[in-house]
């Protein structure tokens, strides 16, 4: 496995449809709902997927009752399980590959959005100028390392594999990293971490380092909100206005999450993230 600079590596974290089986449309369920507009189990085909692995209405998922696939990101993982894992077998040719491929594919999901952050840590911490940098860049980049290398493993090693102690040590790396870049804001807001915030009243507040990780924030006012440096990694921004917001510099926030709230043109955003289609001007 080569060596791969931050750029390198966050390329491959990005979801190349062109180069998968179309396995989000059959191996994930999901259940009629605002999000979705009608019951699939796992391993059954999605009836909007073609024989060519596109998505039939893709351009009109939203007004199709199909919200829910507009928020979703498998961070490159279908064509990792696609074209490496199985080399390039398609689901369809077999029941069993079909079996063991969709066992997989949320395993390798699990490990690339670990990458993901892992990247951004790593960049983060490449930045700091601290006598506790040091030690942190190492430990992120042995977990960076050695998490890349359990996504090449054959599908039975990925089966078996205890995802959920790698989230707990990635998970200490993060919180080690989030520290140290929100340590740089003076007179930080109270931590709001797993806060309930469903429809709070959060305009133009200054949460400038604030930590928000896994913060239930759903329909939240954030216009005009100051998050420049704020910890967002697992918050839920369902419907969440950031229409105008500052998003600068948000530590962990990932394009699916801004695909699920609400923003417009003067919502400021970190350079890795693209502003949503569905986003009203201002």
């Amino acid at each position: 496995m080569p060596d791969q600079s931050s750029a390198a590596r966050a390329a491959g974290l990005r979801a190349d449809c062109g180069n998968c089986f179309g396995l989000c449309c059959v191996a994930l369920p999901f259940a009629a709902s605002a999000d979705f507009a009608l019951d699939k189990k796992a391993g059954e085909p999605c009836p909007n997927l073609g024989a060519d692995s596109r998505c039939g209405i893709h351009a009109g998922l939203r007004q199709s009752g199909f919200t829910g696939c507009t928020v979703y990101d498998c961070f490159g993982a279908g064509q990792k399980v696609s074209r490496i894992t199985f080399g390039g077998q398609d689901w369809r040719g077999d029941p069993e590959t079909a079996r063991r491929m969709f066992e997989v594919f949320p395993v390798v999901r699990q490990l690339h959005e670990l990458l993901l952050h892992l990247t951004e840590a790593l960049d983060l911490a490449g930045a700091l100028r601290t006598s506790a940098a040091r030690p942190l860049r190492d430990d992120i980049r042995r977990a960076l390392e050695e998490t890349e290398r359990l996504t090449f493993l054959d599908p039975g090693s990925l089966v078996a594999l205890d995802v959920s102690a790698r989230r707990r040590q990635t998970g200490a790396l993060l919180r080690r990293t989030s520290e140290l870049v929100r340590a740089a804001v003076p007179r930080r807001p109270r931590s709001r971490r797993g806060a309930d915030l469903v429809g709070a009243g959060l305009e133009g507040t200054d949460l400038r380092g604030a930590d928000l990780r896994g913060a239930y924030l759903i329909a939240a006012d954030l216009k005009g909100a100051d998050l420049r440096l704020a910890d967002l990694l697992g918050a839920d921004l369902r419907d969440a206005d950031l229409s105008g917001a500052d998003l600068t510099g948000a530590i962990f926030l990932t394009q699916p999450q801004l695909d699920a709230a609400k923003g417009d043109r003067a919502t400021r955003l970190p350079p890795a993230l693209s502003r949503p289609a569905h986003w009203s001007a201002p």
